[in-house]
């Protein structure tokens, strides 16, 4: 053991999530013998932190922490998208220009954004709030499909779970890869996992849509097995090729056959996670002909496989097993 740990500060806002707190415990205690981190748990000021959830805190120190600190953590809570106190915010600027590593865990992100941490850098947070954050920030470039980003001194992480990935991807950073999967196997984690939270994204076809062509969308969702071509969809909305294609993006924001495949993509979710229907059945069923292209798009949209999708997120009967 070192003996000077990093020092590691948690900044516990009111609202704090217990989970996203209680992963920097998890992941950085000095308890596996494993790695050198100090870590400090701080808010405004020291003492009782309300949290989310029922459950609450109880900090033993106040913003001077985030003064020496070499890495400063900011979990999500209740309401990441409030404005913070200054105090907090100025804070939060001042480490980053000291030169700390700063971190979020899901929507954490947000207060590294409302510091201006994250203007012109790749941002992540949780798939509900990553909409709100690119909204508010137009500056982040907010990438909502992968479990963590790593900027450099800026390093976000998607939800909940994910703040585990993160964790321990720092620790491969700081002790290299056998520290981090020591680690990951004291708390019982994957050491790495691939794929991103957009195969855990209910639909990937945006939602609400516009009224335009509302109906020829619904047909070819009836008809998604068949060979659609923009042709075929603009003869059934009675319009030209060229307007049916214009009023589509403009109205989805895709253009016709980037939205026919996601919505064969998320027809091919449900059966792999309702149906034994092998992998070639399931292409055949949503219009993607062969297994191999099923898996080839599954990849490019969902950064994971046809059979590590079912394996994840198959729906069992608990009565039945």
């Amino acid at each position: 053991m070192s003996a000077n740990p990093h020092r590691i500060a948690v900044l516990v806002l009111p609202g704090a999530s217990p989970l996203d707190v209680g992963v920097t415990s998890q992941v950085f205690s000095r308890r596996h013998g494993i790695t050198a981190y100090d870590v400090t748990y701080c808010s405004l000021a020291p003492g009782p932190v309300p949290g989310r959830d029922g459950l609450g805190f109880v900090v033993e120190a106040g913003l001077e922490t985030l003064a020496t600190a070499d890495t400063v953590i900011a979990p999500g809570n209740r309401n990441p998208a409030r404005a913070l106190d200054q105090r907090v915010l100025d804070a939060l600027r001042d480490a980053a220009f000291r030169g700390a590593r700063m971190v979020s865990i899901c929507g954490g992100a947000f207060a590294l954004a409302q510091a201006g941490l994250l203007d012109g850098r790749r941002a992540t947070t949780h798939w509900q709030l990553a909409p709100v954050l690119a909204r508010e920030y137009p500056k982040v470039q907010v990438v909502d499909d992968v479990l963590f980003v790593d900027d450099g001194q800026v390093l976000t992480s998607a939800g909940v779970a994910a703040g585990i990935d993160l964790c321990l991807h720092i620790i491969r950073r700081d002790h290299g890869v056998q520290a981090s999967n020591a680690v990951a196997r004291v708390i019982v984690a994957a050491p790495y996992r691939s794929g991103g939270q957009s195969q855990f994204i209910p639909r990937t076809l945006p939602e609400p849509l516009g009224d335009v062509f509302a109906a020829t969308r619904e047909w070819a969702l009836q008809h998604l097995d068949e060979p659609l071509t923009l042709a075929a969809l603009a003869r059934h909305a009675r319009v030209s090729e060229r307007t049916f294609g214009r009023r589509f993006v403009e109205d989805t924001g895709y253009t016709p056959m980037q939205w026919i495949l996601r919505a064969r993509i998320d027809l091919a979710r449900a059966l792999l996670e309702s149906s034994d229907l092998g992998v070639e059945q399931v292409a055949g069923r949503v219009g993607l002909g062969t297994g191999a292209n099923l898996r080839l798009h599954f990849q490019r949209v969902l950064s994971t496989t046809p059979t590590e999708y079912r394996r994840t997120f198959r729906w069992r009967d608990p009565v039945a097993s």
